[in-house]
């Protein structure tokens, strides 16, 4: 396989980044929650004030399937902050084409978003990894990784929007808050 190329995205990547954002959803069973058009991941990363930063992996076209993309996998993070540890980045999104899985691509991406990290102070790396995804998670560990849920027990959690709009107007759920606030 000739060289493949880690490099940041750029706007026109946006079409071909979403298709492998679909492939991902689908791959993890889940492709019914993708709701992103192009153009608002077009927006969300390349507008006034972008919300990501993305990677993609990029072949040579003569080195893509007939009549494939050129693109075959991206890393997609951003910075998040840590009160305990400070700088933190955050891997939101790791993922290869199958047909280009084995090469390094992962790992590669995986690299450059270690390194955007610590270029900007960074303390961790965070992410997440399916439970049922084992393949993921022995790949993490391999590289070093600490799988949270087993050393520390934290579980990770989200409110989607109906809910951050009930808890916005003070109306979500119980009154009583966790023991602790």
């Amino acid at each position: 396989m000739a060289e493949v190329v880690i490099r940041p995205s750029r706007a026109e990547d946006c079409r071909q980044v979403v298709r492998l954002i679909r492939e991902l959803a689908e791959f993890e069973n889940l492709s019914e929650q993708v709701k992103i058009s192009d153009q608002d991941f077009c927006e969300d990363g390349f507008g006034k004030d972008p919300f990501y930063k993305c990677l993609v992996a990029e072949v040579p076209p003569e080195s893509r399937s007939q009549d494939g993309p050129t693109i075959v996998g991206y890393g997609l993070y951003f910075f998040t902050y840590s009160t305990w540890k400070g700088r933190n980045i955050y891997m939101e999104d790791l993922y290869v084409m199958p047909a280009f899985r084995g090469k390094g691509l992962g790992k590669k991406l995986m690299s450059a978003i270690a390194q955007a990290g610590l270029e900007h102070g960074c303390t961790q790396m965070r992410f997440a990894a399916l439970d049922w995804n084992r393949s993921a998670i022995d790949f993490y560990l391999r590289q070093g990784a600490v799988d949270m849920t087993a050393t520390e027990g934290w579980h990770f959690f989200r409110f989607e929007a109906n809910a951050m709009r009930g808890l916005a107007r003070g109306d979500s759920g119980s009154d009583q808050g966790p023991a602790h606030v």
